[in-house]
Order: structure tokens, then C-alpha cells, then sequence
């Protein structure tokens, strides 16, 4: 059991404090994986950035097992991974966060502490990491530390089947939208400035989406669309708690394409002029990484596709030209292993979607849920081509999902301003 009076004793020292680096955690239940993460970062401080003022900080959404108690108990054996000695010991503490329970709200607390703190660089980890090493927070923090960046997205080695929502949306969307080839928009471990922390706790977003699964999107397209200095680090395997592309993600689908597309009428007077994409400063040394492998249950999918093509063709015809629909409901039809969603109809059914929440063609969460069974449709296609390939050959298919983005983009920014489908 954890000693009450350490989390008490850490909080209290805290106040009048200041330091030069934060690292946030946001949990909820992940008793089993926290410790771990919390010793990674310990190392990682003490080894990297020996003569800073260093805070972890656990923002908890009120777990049930002992997360809080792992947070403060966790110890590193500095002398396993040779580290010197440190200048100044690393603080722990551990609060809980108020608002509506996500991780958004979990990173608001985390801003905020920061900014209190007047922290020079923050970076957040997920709780449920597994594969997690010192050296990620060297290269979470460093671009920011030595090199001026203000926002670091992580870069990771993946399976060919893992973070489909991002491959076939989220990533190519804001490749296309802001010209910058962020690979992992939404991937969870981001490293930022002081100055940047401060720019996102001052907006008001916290009663959004955004609170929940919309953050890390939020995140990614702020530092975008705001011109702040970006890159991206290679942290290389993200091994946690993995979410199957087969179960149902329908909440994490609606609140975090519900928050691009938030985002996407926000920004538009940024990225409408934008053509192309260019590649961003990336750090840290690509390794050959052993990822888990991820079953798939592509038949599940194809049934949900079929049955949104039955039952929600009508109202698809209320935001999209009569060709695509007919298009869609034809491909319904089509049956397994020679199905396949065509990249180009995909990205014109994203598009549609985009147009018809800009010109308020039908609420939007009629307008996301009916966007649902095309994107099982198209995952179960890519799924399917995908099947005999490695995770490089596959990476290739997802390059050519992004540049079909870049190439009918047009479409969309053609359409922004008329009330066409």
C-alpha cells in the first residue's frame, strides 16, 4: 500500500514551486501497466535531462485499483541503466482531474499544472504502455529542449492492422488539409512547449468532445493550423492495451472524426490555399521493431457495411451525388475475398461527409454515425488487399489512401464555399 502522507507530502511541495520539465500521465484503471511507465519516465529524466527541475504529474479520472498508489511507489533503479547522479530528485504527484471524464479533461489538468509551473517543456505518455523506454521522453522532450520546437508527434513501428481509424482517415485528412505529413495525428505520446501548453489550456473547447477522444486530433491540428514548429520523433514499437478494428469503436469514431471535422470548419481559412504536403523534421534513430500481430474479423465488418448500405442509402443521398451512392450499394453486394472498397470512393464519401457538416445538410451525429459503415467497409477492402503484404508494403497502400486525399482535394475546397454536394 501506498503511504497517504507521500502523495500529500509531494502535493504540498509543489505549491511556490516551479520547474523546467513536466511529464504528464492521464489514467484511469492501469494499475497493472502505470508503475512501469512511471519508472521509464524516472529513468528518462534522470538520464537525459540530469540538471533539470523535473515533475511527473498522474491525472486520474478517479480509478478503482490502485493506479495512485503505483504512481507513488514506483521506483527506478537509476544504477541498472548507468545514470548520473541528479542535480535536482524528480517530484511525483498525483491528482485527480475535474470536468467531463476523458483524457482531454486529464490533459487540461496536466496544462494547467504545467503552466503554473512555468514549465520550458511538457510531454504527456499513455498509462497503458508497455514498450515504453527511457529514450522516448529524450525524444519527446529534446526537439523542444535543444532544437526550439514547440509540438513533437510520435512516429511508431505499427501493425500493418493496428490505429485503422488513423490510416484511412485521420492521418491523410490532415496531410492533405494542412500540408504536413504528420504520420500519427492522434498516436497518444506527445512532447510541447511551455508556450504551447498555455496556448491549449486557453481554449475553450473543454466541454466538447475534445474532453473525451477528440484530444489528441485537437492537439495535433491547433499546432498545425496555429503555424507552430512541428516534428515528429521515432519512438519505435507502441505495445499496450490494443483495441480490435473489428470490435466496436463507434464512440472513438464519432468524437474523434466529429472533432476533425470541428476542426476542419475552425481552420478552414487556413488550410483551404494549402496544395500538396511536405515531409516535417523527424528525430530519432528507425530500428527494425517487433510489433503485435492483430486479429481481424473482416466478415463482422462487411456485415455492417451491407447493412448500412440497406438501411442508410437514403439518407447518403441527401449529401452525396447519385453515382456514389449507387456506387456504394453495388459494393455492398460484393462478397469476400474479392471485395474491395475503391480508394477514390472513399475519399469522395470523406469529402461529402466533410461538405455536408460544413453546409448543415443534417445533425451531425446523424451525419457521423452514417459514416460509420463505410469506413468498416473500406477497412474490411483494405483489410483484404493488405492480407498477403508485410507491414512496409501495406505502409505503401496507406501513402497512396494519403496522396488520393491530395489529389481530390480540390473537390473539397471547390465546394466549401457553394452549398453543392
Amino acid at each position: 500500500m501506498a503511504d497517504p502522507e507521500l502523495g500529500r507530502k509531494e502535493s504540498t511541495a509543489l505549491k511556490g514551486e516551479s520547474a523546467d520539465i513536466v511529464v504528464g500521465i492521464a489514467s484511469y484503471n492501469n494499475a497493472r501497466t502505470i508503475g512501469h511507465v512511471v519508472r521509464a519516465v524516472d529513468a528518462g529524466l534522470a538520464k537525459y535531462f540530469p540538471g533539470e527541475k523535473a515533475i511527473i504529474i498522474n491525472s486520474d479520472g478517479g480509478s478503482k485499483d490502485s493506479t495512485t498508489e503505483a504512481v507513488l511507489n514506483a521506483r527506478a533503479d537509476h544504477k541498472a541503466v548507468f545514470l548520473p547522479h541528479r542535480l535536482h530528485p524528480v517530484n511525483r504527484i498525483t491528482t485527480p482531474y475535474h470536468g467531463i471524464p476523458g483524457k482531454g479533461s486529464a490533459f487540461r489538468t496536466i496544462f494547467q499544472m504545467a503552466r503554473d509551473l512555468g514549465a520550458k517543456a511538457c510531454c504527456v505518455v499513455d498509462a497503458d504502455l508497455r514498450s515504453i523506454t527511457p529514450e522516448w521522453i529524450e525524444l519527446l522532450l529534446s526537439p523542444v529542449v535543444k532544437e526550439g520546437f514547440d509540438f513533437v508527434a510520435p512516429l511508431y513501428s505499427r501493425h500493418k492492422y493496428d490505429g485503422t481509424i488513423t490510416n484511412s482517415i485521420i492521418y491523410p485528412l490532415t496531410r492533405a488539409l494542412y500540408g504536413s505529413r504528420i504520420r500519427q495525428p492522434i498516436g497518444g505520446e506527445f512532447g510541447f512547449s511551455g508556450k504551447m501548453a498555455e496556448f491549449y489550456l486557453g481554449q475553450d473547447v473543454w466541454n466538447t468532445d475534445i474532453a473525451r477522444f477528440g484530444i489528441d486530433i485537437w492537439m495535433t491540428t491547433e499546432a498545425l493550423a496555429g503555424g507552430f514548429n512541428v516534428c515528429q520523433s521515432y519512438l519505435g514499437a507502441k505495445i499496450h492495451d490494443p483495441k480490435d478494428p473489428g470490435a466496436d469503436l463507434k464512440d472513438m469514431f464519432v468524437q474523434v472524426v466529429g472533432s476533425l471535422m470541428s476542426l476542419t470548419e475552425k481552420h478552414h481559412k487556413q488550410w483551404l490555399g494549402v496544395n500538396g504536403s511536405v515531409e516535417v523534421p523527424t528525430f530519432g534513430f528507425k530500428y527494425m521493431a517487433a510489433v503485435v500481430p492483430i486479429k481481424v474479423n473482416t466478415e463482422g465488418m462487411l456485415r455492417h457495411f451491407r447493412i448500412g448500405a440497406e438501411n442508410l442509402n437514403k439518407l447518403w443521398a441527401g449529401f452525396m451525388d447519385g453515382d456514389t451512392v449507387e456506387r456504394l450499394c453495388s459494393l455492398a453486394k460484393e462478397e469476400a475475398p474479392a471485395f474491395r472498397f475503391p480508394m477514390e470512393t472513399w475519399v469522395r464519401s470523406v469529402y461529402d461527409s466533410l461538405l455536408a457538416y460544413h453546409h448543415r445538410k443534417m445533425p451531425a451525429e446523424h451525419l457521423l454515425g452514417s459514416l460509420i459503415p463505410l469506413y468498416y467497409g473500406r477497412t474490411a477492402s483494405f483489410f483484404l488487399e493488405t492480407a498477403e503484404m508485410g507491414d512496409d508494403e501495406a505502409e505503401g497502400v496507406v501513402e497512396e489512401v494519403a496522396a488520393e486525399y491530395e489529389k481530390h482535394k480540390g473537390y473539397l475546397t471547390s465546394n466549401w464555399q457553394g452549398g453543392g454536394k
